[in-house]
């Protein structure tokens, strides 16, 4: 991949660019930005450029045999790193899985890519077994590139695992460089992260979304431009929503939030049934979805407009729970979804945790 497939982000680009010009590479980066802005495709860009063997002023040659092999992430001196699913799974047993979602599109979540590898009720982890194997990877010499390069996407799910590398990036072997591609500081350790020169990547403009499109999905370009205002800044979720006009999390929101403004008990418990089936990142990716209607929701109690991230449906229903959920309400809700959230990571019982979440859902609805 070369700089100039990435969407947007000029601002990042060039001062990547400056930083291989200079020849001053930092020997450990992390490329922090929201889901689906890009950060894994500048980071998997910048990999290339740093090994190409005739780099140009804007990018890499993309002819070199450097760039012929980063191309297809088969450059030996490339490795990856990522969330996988399993007690003693590393990344080298996923990698067929890993090229194959790269050249679709490399913009996708993490729900989306566990559930690639048949996650259901698994969570993703990056353990000590491939925190083991990186040492190993980056004790060895570089076969033919000019540095030994380890991409790990999402450090987040390195948890206190990462503790097992930290000399490793302080004082890394010559040549070798370390560029991680994060979504949320707060989930990184601070000791990690201090070790790291820190690159923000920028949100996609509404734009930007819309012209890739476009070009990449032959959209039509009003239908770019509606898609585009929904996604605010995500490419991932403009493609599930140009490929998938019918979101089932939405369908499924709005779906159990009249049951829960009804308080049915058997209707409920049918619904908690059927959705502790989904799996544990299904779930998460579910509430997160609900996190961003709430927030919608919240904008429109305040300001009164009808411009929000929403589809037709989903603004109708919040133009209606606008009128029995205020906003402290909201922030009731808002905080019992991001409890959820921290519960299925840990494990918890769904059919017993949702069936709770409905019932405190139904209480706050129609409280005074």
């Amino acid at each position: 991949m070369q700089l100039s497939d990435v969407i947007g982000q000029a601002r990042t680009k060039g001062f990547l660019l400056q930083l291989r010009h200079s020849e001053r590479v930092p020997h450990a980066l992390l490329f922090l930005g929201a889901t689906g802005g890009g950060s894994l495709a500048l980071a998997t860009a910048f990999a290339q450029l740093l090994q190409c063997e005739q780099p140009g002023e804007f990018d890499s040659c993309g002819v070199c045999n450097a760039c012929r092999k980063a191309a297809h992430f088969t450059h030996p001196d490339i490795h990856f790193s990522f969330p996988s699913i399993g007690a003693n799974a590393v990344s080298t047993d996923f990698l067929k899985q890993w090229r194959t979602a790269l050249k679709e599109s490399p913009y996708f979540d993490a729900n989306t890519w566990l559930q690639r590898l048949g996650a259901e009720n698994k969570q993703g982890n990056i353990n000590k077994d491939e925190c083991n194997a990186i040492l190993k990877k980056l004790s060895l010499k570089a076969f033919e590139g000019r540095y030994k390069i380890l991409l790990m996407w999402l450090p987040e799910y390195l948890g206190k695992e990462g503790n097992r590398l930290l000399k490793l990036i302080e004082e890394p072997p010559e040549q070798t460089i370390f560029l991680l591609v994060a979504e949320n500081q707060d989930q990184i350790l601070n000791t990690i992260l201090s070790r790291c020169q820190l690159i923000k990547t920028d949100t996609l403009s509404d734009d930007e979304v819309a012209n890739a499109l476009v070009a990449h999905m032959d959209t039509a370009p009003e239908r770019a431009r509606q898609i585009a205002f929904l996604a605010g800044g995500d490419y991932h979720l403009a493609r599930t929503i140009a490929e998938n006009p019918d979101n089932d999390d939405a369908t499924l929101l709005l779906d159990w939030l009249r049951k829960c403004w009804k308080g049915n008990g058997p209707e409920l418990v049918k619904w908690t049934d059927n959705f502790a089936k989904l799996g544990r990142e299904n779930q998460k990716q579910f509430l997160q979805y609900g996190l961003h209607f709430l927030r919608e929701l919240m904008a429109f109690g305040l300001t009164g407009a009808d411009t929000l991230r929403l589809r037709p449906q989903e603004l109708i229903t919040a133009q209606n729970m606008s009128k029995v959920l205020d906003f402290e309400k909201i922030i009731r809700v808002t905080a019992l979804f991001n409890d959820n959230v921290y519960y299925v990571e840990r494990n918890a019982n769904p059919k017993i945790l949702f069936l709770d979440t409905s019932i405190q859902l139904h209480q706050i609805m129609k409280s005074a």
